[in-house]
């Protein structure tokens, strides 16, 4: 089982204490962020979006990726992606991240899929995005590098059947999508299986986080975890329900089931931890993540061979 980080979730750590954190875990592939720091970030302490250490800033990107590289090659751990923040139809931009990738040696990069927040109809949306993602696979293929569609809550592609139907027309030689099931908790959950299922050669990358729903009523700051809105008909009428991440172990991805569909469709990949609890120091967490699938691994090779 191959494991990755992406250093979104380890902004307190600069590029060669990730690596070093990374390497220690045996976790060996590394998804580099690129996006900077705000100015007004900088004396803030570090945090997932905003004073994020662990950066490639892409108005520095030709000084800063051989460093980023570097670091990586030194504590022997493989730069697998370079994950920008991109807007769907910003080409230039987009042209630039390949550039960067290219440089750092990446074989994957995130790219842009419009949001969606009823302002704007879905048709018109797809079609925008079908028009930029044939663009970016031309770019691609031209860096050799894969572009991927993460399934991402607040956009058209929340889930494993709309992402597919933004790719399926694609080459998956050059455009994939990233699976996270973490961001299907917020929205998009469909059975796990099936949408792998439908991905097919598709399927590039997978992100490993948890998140659970919370009730949280009027006059109580606490939050207390449930299955379902339905379940509680005992509840006052101004409960309300959030989506919250949670660590690892303790949300409603079943990650041992979750590993047994990837197994059953034959995903070799990547297991990216992204995790946005905050509840692990980020050296611990790294090594939660890695001892947590390495349990998981043998629990399945023990299924299959009983």
């Amino acid at each position: 089982m191959k494991l990755s980080v992406f250093t979104v979730a380890v902004p307190d750590l600069n590029a060669a204490e990730l690596a070093s954190a990374a390497a220690a875990a045996g976790i060996e592939g590394i998804e580099w962020r690129f996006r900077g720091i705000p100015e007004d970030a900088l004396s803030e302490q570090p945090s997932f979006w905003r004073n994020n250490r662990c950066s490639i800033d892409p108005d520095r990107w030709q000084e800063q990726v051989p460093a980023f590289r570097e670091a990586a090659a030194v504590h022997g751990r493989q730069s697998i992606a370079l994950v920008p923040y991109l807007s769907c139809g910003d080409l230039p931009a987009a042209e630039q991240a390949f550039q960067a990738a290219s440089k750092l040696g990446a074989s994957m990069m995130r790219v842009g899929v419009p949001g969606y927040d009823r302002t704007t109809a879905y048709p018109e949306l797809y079609a925008k995005a079908v028009r930029y993602l044939n663009e970016v696979q031309d770019m691609a293929k031209q860096y050799s590098i894969k572009a991927v569609v993460e399934t991402h809550h607040q956009t058209i592609a929340p889930t494993a059947s709309l992402a597919h139907r933004l790719v399926q027309s694609l080459d998956p030689e050059h455009v994939g999508v990233l699976y996270d099931p973490g961001n299907m908790v917020h929205e998009g959950y469909e059975n796990h299986r099936m949408g792998l299922e439908l991905l097919g050669p598709y399927l590039a990358h997978v992100h490993v986080k948890n998140a659970g729903w919370y009730v949280k009523e009027a006059g109580n700051t606490g939050d207390r975890a449930a299955s379902s809105p339905s379940s509680g008909s005992d509840l006052p009428l101004s409960t309300s329900w959030q989506c919250h991440w949670a660590p690892l172990t303790e949300g409603m991805v079943d990650w041992v089931q979750m590993v047994r569909d990837l197994r059953a469709v034959g995903y070799d990949g990547y297991y990216g931890i992204e995790d946005f609890s905050g509840v692990l120091q980020s050296k611990v967490m790294l090594q939660h993540f890695a001892d947590v699938f390495a349990a998981i691994e043998r629990r399945i090779n023990e299924e299959e061979q009983a």
